[in-house]
């Protein structure tokens, strides 16, 4: 994992990027991988990524810390990145893999109400998904919008959202 991360960092072959970062994808399914991963400071390297300008980078990327984000702890690291992941969803390409990458992130975080504030300025964008979008991109923004619902303190931000 450490000599994933080294090799991450220090290439900018858009295809040895990719690679890493699905092998450190793959790794991050396991509970023990996230916290050793998280201690090599994998979470701020991998989303050093997210501003790479290849989609299957990014997408590679969002794919990595979704996965590294079931661990509260990586989840505290990774918020830092919610706004521009909110960013990506929004810019991306409707219904493409860096979309959907983006928007299974946002669910899991957004699975507690700890980060719901800093994807209030998304929520247009995602109301906005459930009428141009695809089924398949549809039920991963209603997961986003469930999740955000969960929180009182977000049904104001809900229901005023300009559309």
């Amino acid at each position: 994992l450490q000599k994933l991360i080294h090799l991450l960092q220090a290439t900018d072959d858009p295809l040895i990027q990719e690679q890493a970062l699905i092998t450190l994808s793959n790794s991050a399914a396991f509970s023990v991988n996230q916290d050793i991963i998280r201690n090599l400071d994998g979470p701020s390297i991998i989303g050093g990524m997210l501003s790479n300008c290849v989609p299957k980078v990014k997408e590679k990327a969002l794919n990595a810390l979704n996965n590294l984000s079931m661990n509260i702890k990586n989840q505290e690291e990774i918020q830092v990145y919610i706004a521009q992941v909110c960013r990506i969803v929004e810019s991306a390409p409707l219904n493409s893999d860096v979309q959907l990458a983006g928007l299974r992130l946002l669910t899991n975080m957004s699975v507690t109400s700890d980060y719901h504030q800093k994807m209030i300025n998304s929520i247009p964008c995602f109301l906005h998904l459930l009428s141009e979008a695809t089924e398949k991109t549809q039920i991963q923004v209603l997961k986003v919008l469930v999740n955000l619902s969960a929180n009182p303190s977000m049904t104001r931000h809900l229901l005023r959202a300009q559309v």
